[in-house]
């Protein structure tokens, strides 16, 4: 599994279950959507695309929507391992509507998400494997039972590296999924319901957003690279004739 998603979604009261997003969003509603969710930040229009290409984007890109009863932000910024931390500003353009955060990185395992109804946090999940469970707030949504209940176990891969039982009793990624479906209707990986949108037919606006009181770029890139510096060899496996990994040397 490879999806990742740094998803924030507003929708009307009125809208019953997922939302039916179709065509291309509104130019002008989505302007004035930036407008709100971003203020006092420098704002360029650039490419947009479609909502299954733009659920997780470039850094300093973000690919935003506004349809009828329904704004989708697709932007990494806002993403973090504790959903209720967003900016109070955020919230607060949830009352009277639904708020939904989705996000998952498939290189950690990580997945979360929350739910606001009314700037009314009524659900909170954040977990991967290294970290555990960071956030569990709320009741369980209906969809979550089975994965809970030990109903979907994680199954190792012969001659994978650390064998020992996974951490938590399901793949976060397989429940996200599952929740993108709940919520959004649709879903980035394994096989499509009949009743399922595809998100590659939303089309969504693109902009690049700088926030002034951000760090200074340079510096970020520097940290990271010093990071990566510390880092050990790569590790690189292949799939053996009997099934199993196999370490190789890496190139």
């Amino acid at each position: 599994m490879g999806a990742k998603t740094a998803l924030l979604v507003y929708m009307d009261a009125g809208v019953s279950g997922a939302p039916r997003m179709t065509g291309t969003a509104d130019s002008e509603r989505t302007r004035e959507l930036v407008r709100r969710l971003y203020p006092g930040w420098e704002v360029a229009g650039t490419s947009g695309c479609g909502l299954g290409d733009a659920t997780y984007p470039l850094e300093g890109t973000a690919y935003i929507g506004s349809f009828p009863g329904t704004d989708i932000v697709c932007d990494r910024h806002w993403m973090g391992d504790y959903p209720t931390r967003l900016p109070q500003h955020l919230i607060d353009a949830s009352v009277g509507r639904r708020m939904v955060v989705h996000w998952m990185h498939s290189v950690v395992d990580f997945c979360a998400f929350a739910v606001w109804e009314d700037g009314q946090l009524v659900r909170s999940l954040s977990l991967s494997p290294d970290s555990g469970v960071m956030e569990d707030i709320g009741e369980r949504f209906a969809f979550e039972a089975s994965y809970w209940a030990g109903e979907h176990p994680v199954e190792r891969v012969a001659g994978w590296p650390a064998q020992g039982p996974y951490p938590l009793p399901f793949h976060p990624l397989e429940l996200g999924e599952e929740a993108l479906r709940e919520f959004f209707g649709f879903v980035l990986e394994g096989r499509p319901s009949p009743e399922d949108i595809d998100p590659y037919e939303v089309g969504l606006r693109g902009f690049r957003l700088q926030d002034p009181q951000a760090p200074d770029p340079a510096l970020r890139q520097a940290a990271i690279a010093a990071a990566v510096a510390q880092m050990g060899p790569p590790r690189m496996f292949r799939l053996g004739p009997d099934g199993s990994m196999v370490e190789i040397e890496a190139l």
